[in-house]
């Protein structure tokens, strides 16, 4: 039996591969592991995964060192983000065999618009998942509360995105209650951290106004926890308003989608919670204007009515004395008038009778002279002399006789008049 030894068989695998497989190919594959060595040069380990059968194919890669530079760079530029664990790639590989190290990839090159691609399609999917489950508008359909003064923070308390936050608030004298709840906002376990800090948010729901999830600015790819189905679902069925400002300006992740207000840094979302604050304030005044000035109208408007019927009574009440004068005038009138034809009667009727015996035109002379002289004395009875030497009085303002109280009104001057002299009184 002929044997060869282990070096000469890996000599032979190596040849093999050198002449069978001599040119490069373009490969998807998965990053499942990288690390950088201090000697400058990649190392990748790259899987295949099947939905159903999981893992299906594994090789080691390498990206040496002056290529390393060189990639890394362009990518970083392209896409924004470093080569992760996680993502998806499409490399340039040539097939190398190693007699000690064994099969591994010599990677050449990488198409950085695959990667942007497959992160966009992932981001896609999450969105259509919660667009199928009926909770990706959840979230903007809630109104913010006014006044909006409460607000619970998620964030890391060093980070820098939250003290340039708490700077800005502080630059307004808006009284606002802001409770940080601090999360780990970047890496491996965003997703858990900020479920975690929502769920303590969500057990006093009731002392919140809306919750403002922030950090800082970063590569990119720090981001990636925030494109989370599980993260996206919680921040979208969250029962208050939740803002977003994840600092970053190019790029959006899954929950500034679902969130209700998205904004691009801490800083903008300090701008916005201080703008909405200036607005609720214009908003007060403007209303205690127009109420300030519908009361004036409104007084002026009964002061007006008040002078009108004022006026009113004063015309009535002067027409009414005019028409009692005029009437106690005709009045007097009448009686003299009649005195006088009565006069006239009574000569007529002795003229009538001439010859009646001289004592009896004496008598009936004298029975009318009595006559006459009651009639007198009535007529004296009735003056106002009279009736002031009886014990009355006359009251008049403004030279108007006062017949009812109802004429008058606190403040009036009235003038008395007494058969010795008149008095001035006012009325309270």
């Amino acid at each position: 039996m002929t044997s060869i030894s282990l070096s000469e068989l890996n000599a032979l695998v190596k040849d093999t591969l050198h002449y069978q497989m001599p040119d490069s190919y373009w490969v998807v594959a998965e990053i499942a592991s990288v690390s950088v060595r201090g000697n400058g040069h990649c190392y990748l380990e790259f899987v295949e995964r099947d939905p159903h059968e999981g893992l299906v194919a594994k090789a080691s890669a390498h990206i040496w060192r002056n290529t390393f530079t060189l990639l890394r760079s362009h990518f970083e530029r392209a896409t924004g983000q470093t080569l992760v664990a996680g993502m998806k790639v499409l490399v340039e590989v040539e097939v190398d065999f190693h007699e000690v190290y064994g099969y591994s990839l010599n990677i050449l090159d990488i198409d950085p618009t695959y990667t942007m691609g497959d992160m966009a399609r992932r981001r896609q999917e999450i969105l259509e998942q919660l667009r199928e489950d009926g909770v990706l508008e959840m979230n903007k359909a809630l109104v913010l509360p006014r006044p909006l003064s409460r607000i619970a923070v998620i964030s890391s308390e060093t980070a820098a995105g939250y003290g340039d936050f708490c700077n800005q608030m502080n630059q307004k004298p808006y009284k606002f209650t802001l409770k940080l709840f601090p999360a780990i906002m970047q890496g491996n376990t965003v997703e858990n951290s900020v479920i975690a800090a929502l769920e303590q948010i969500a057990a006093e729901e009731e002392k919140w106004d809306a919750v403002a999830i922030i950090r800082g600015g970063g590569a990119v790819s720090d981001l990636n926890g925030f494109d989370s189905y599980l993260l996206a679902a919680n921040v979208a069925q969250f029962p208050l308003p939740v803002l977003t400002g994840i600092g970053h300006e190019r790029d959006d992740t899954v929950i500034d989608f679902v969130a209700h207000t998205r904004l691009k840094t801490p800083t903008a979302v300090a701008a916005f919670l201080l703008d909405v604050r200036e607005k609720e304030i214009r908003e007060v005044e403007a209303l205690e204007e127009t109420l300030l000035r519908t009361a004036t109208l409104c007084l002026r408007d009964r002061k007006e009515l008040f002078q009108q019927l004022a006026h009113r009574f004063q015309l009535a009440s002067e027409q009414f004395s005019n028409l009692r004068r005029e009437r106690l005038l005709r009045l007097m009138g009448r009686l003299e008038l009649l005195t006088q034809q009565r006069l006239q009667n009574e000569q007529h009727r002795l003229e009538f009778i001439p010859g009646r015996i001289t004592v009896a035109i004496e008598q009936r002379l004298e029975r009318e002279g009595r006559t006459l002289k009651m009639l007198e004395q009535n007529v004296r009875l009735a003056s106002p002399e009279r009736i002031l030497k009886l014990g009355f009085s006359i009251t008049t303002l403004n030279g108007k006789v006062v017949r009812k109280a109802s004429q008058l009104k606190p403040g009036d001057r009235l003038q008395t008049q007494f058969e010795d002299g008149a008095v001035s009184s006012i009325v309270e």
